[in-house]
This record gives C-alpha cells, structure tokens and sequence, in this order.
C-alpha cells in the first residue's frame, strides 16, 4: 500500500467527511488543554519572540486543526497578560498533512479564522496571523533547521509509514492487531512504530530550536498487553464486517488476509523508551485519560437520531475509507461500514460502554 498516495481522511464537508466525523479526535484534543497550557506557560516564563513559530503535523481538513490554532494562540495571550509580557507581534501557523489531504476545504476555511482569533484577542490590534498549508509526510523533514518554536500533533502520529512487514501468513482474518494475533503481529507492529516514531523524533529535533516544546496526542493502551480491549476493538468489528462479507462471497477472503492497517497504539512504557532512547527530547509531562467510544450527551444522541453505532462507524469511515477503498473497490463501500454499525450496536449493547485510551505527551528540545 502506497500510503503517501493513499492514506487520507474523508474530504469535503459531507456525511462521511472528516470534517463532519471527527468528534472523536475532538474530544481527544480537548484532553490536552491542561498540558498545552502548562507547556506554553513554561515555555513563554521569560517571554515570546516576535514572531511565534507553530505547526500541527497531521492536521486533517476539518475544524479540529484551527481548535488547535486558537487553543495556542489564546493560551500566548492569556500567559502574557498574567505576566506582564509583550506578546508576539506575529503568529507563523503551519499546517501538515499528506499531499493528498484535502487542503482546498481547510484553507477556505482561514478568512473566518484570522476574523476569530482578531475578534478574540481585539486588545491586540497590530498582532499579524499567517497560516500556510505544507504538504509532506511527517517521517521526512518538513521545515529548516531551527525555524520552529513549537509543535504540536493530535490523533496522528500512531499512524505507521508502512505497514509492518511479514503480516500476511500470520493476521489472517485480521486488520490489525487483534485478540486473536499471534506475538509476531504485536511485534512486527511494534518494531515499525519503533522505528517510525524514532524517525519522527530525530526529525523534528532538527526543526525545533533549543527549549522548544512538541505536545503529542495520541491513542495509546493502558497496559502492555498488546490483546487488551482498549486499543484498538473498533478494528476488529470492522474487520468482522469484511470476513462476514467474504463468507457470502461479496468480497475476496485473499483480500482480507493481505490488508492490514498501518495504525499502532503504543503503551506508555513503550513510549517512554523510546523518547529516552533518541534523546533528542525530554519529557516535560505525560497524562493519560479515558474518551468514550461515543462521548455524546443523550440530548445530543436523541437530536441527531444516530446510534451510537452508526455514528461510531462514521467516524471509523472518515479515517480508513481511502484504504479500504483502494484495496478492496468502492463497490461495497456503504454495506462494509453499515454492516459495522450494527455490529458496534450489538457490542454496545452488552457492554453498555466502550473507552479508548488516550496519552497526552509534552516535550523539551534537548
């Protein structure tokens, strides 16, 4: 799978878009708040260049990435105010994804965000905003040496370059890691997240100047259990989804057992180890929490007319639709994740409520 050419969310702003499936990754964003703002306060003690330098590396096409964009900007603020700091003078916002995110839709979006940031931070009549979309994978270098202040990346960075190699006689039935996975399938992703995340480190090292800060939201497991529920079961509905479909003869079950997921949820351990290991960053804070699968109010439930299963399969068809697409044909494509509503309906039903694990991470350049 050629995941530069491939790999994507949902564009445009309809049912299935990212823009409108993404609640989730929101609320997973919103997590981080506590952390961003002791990172910047600590950052920022002595005072901000005049030009603050940001990026949010897999930035998607939907609102989330400008939440992130005044989430900083309002947290500058506020930490000038408190300390009698002058503030920026201007604020450089880069926003990555992969060339074939749908950019169009999120820069239209920046003329209602440079009026919102104004609008909420008025008593800084001269203060300049740029926001600039940089197309490119985050395993290569994506800016010059030492131009960046802070970096910040949310629901991204568990996503893998490639998937792991020597899956294929070893993941039948599968998609990804699932209870059912032999050690080899944990280990093989293991193995690609180490090297990969070693990669993204060693790389934003070089684009952050000294003392500058990255804050890392991710899905994570909360043990080191690689079978354990809380990582990734949504995969393994969705994967029953295709073997049911394959037993009725609707779709390839050779095609199946050569698709797997390029997605791995590290364990905080499995983290740490490999942030001490580069040693190009130390971590200046870690916090984990719990997102339900479907984090809706029963109001907000009662007014949309969604189950929760439906709207957990959206979010699902939002993040692997160009994947699934591109291996198995569009054919079947609304059967594939209405099949996978149903199955998250029954699950819930019995279980009542499901949780995903999530790892908020802040990091000092060394």
């Amino acid at each position: 799978m050629d995941l530069v050419n491939v790999l994507h969310m949902n564009a445009g702003n309809s049912e299935f878009s990212y823009a409108k499936s993404s609640i989730l990754q929101k609320s997973m964003m919103l997590k981080s708040r506590k952390v961003l703002e002791d990172t910047i306060k600590n950052y920022g003690a002595h005072g901000f260049s005049e030009c603050f330098k940001l990026a949010d590396l897999g930035c998607s096409s939907g609102p989330n990435a400008f939440l992130f964009v005044a989430n900083i900007v309002n947290i500058v603020h506020a930490v000038c105010r408190e300390n009698n700091l002058k503030a920026p003078d201007e604020f450089q916002v880069f926003l990555n994804d992969l060339p074939t995110n749908d950019f169009n839709t999120l820069l239209k979006m920046t003329p209602q965000v440079h009026s919102k940031l104004e609008n909420e931070n008025g008593f800084e009549k001269n203060v300049k905003y740029f926001i600039s979309g940089v197309a490119g994978s985050f395993y290569t270098r994506l800016f010059p040496s030492k131009s960046l202040h802070f970096i910040h990346s949310s629901s991204s960075v568990q996503w893998l370059s490639r998937v792991p190699d020597n899956l294929l006689d070893y993941n039948k039935g599968n998609i990804h890691m699932a209870n059912s996975s032999p050690r080899s399938v944990y280990e093989a992703y293991l193995a690609q997240f180490r090297k990969d995340f070693t990669t993204f480190l060693h790389l934003r090292s070089e684009e952050i100047i000294p003392n500058g800060r990255m804050v890392l939201t991710l899905p994570g497991r909360s043990s080191v259990d690689h079978t354990i529920k809380d990582c990734c079961f949504m995969f393994q509905l969705l994967a029953k989804s295709l073997v049911d479909m394959s037993a009725e003869g609707l779709i390839c079950k050779e095609d199946i057992t050569s698709f797997n997921l390029p997605f791995y949820t590290p364990c905080t351990d499995e983290l740490k180890e490999i942030i001490e290991s580069d040693s190009s960053f130390s971590i200046d804070g870690f916090e984990t929490s719990e997102v339900k699968w479907d984090m809706r109010e029963e109001d907000e439930i009662m007014k949309s007319g969604d189950s929760s299963g439906k709207f957990i399969a959206r979010t699902l068809r939002a993040i692997t639709e160009s994947m699934i697409a591109s291996h198995f044909g569009s054919t079947y494509m609304d059967e594939i994740f209405e099949r996978c509503a149903m199955l998250v309906t029954e699950h819930l039903c019995r279980v009542k409520t499901e949780n995903l694990f999530n790892i908020v991470i802040s990091l000092i350049r060394k």
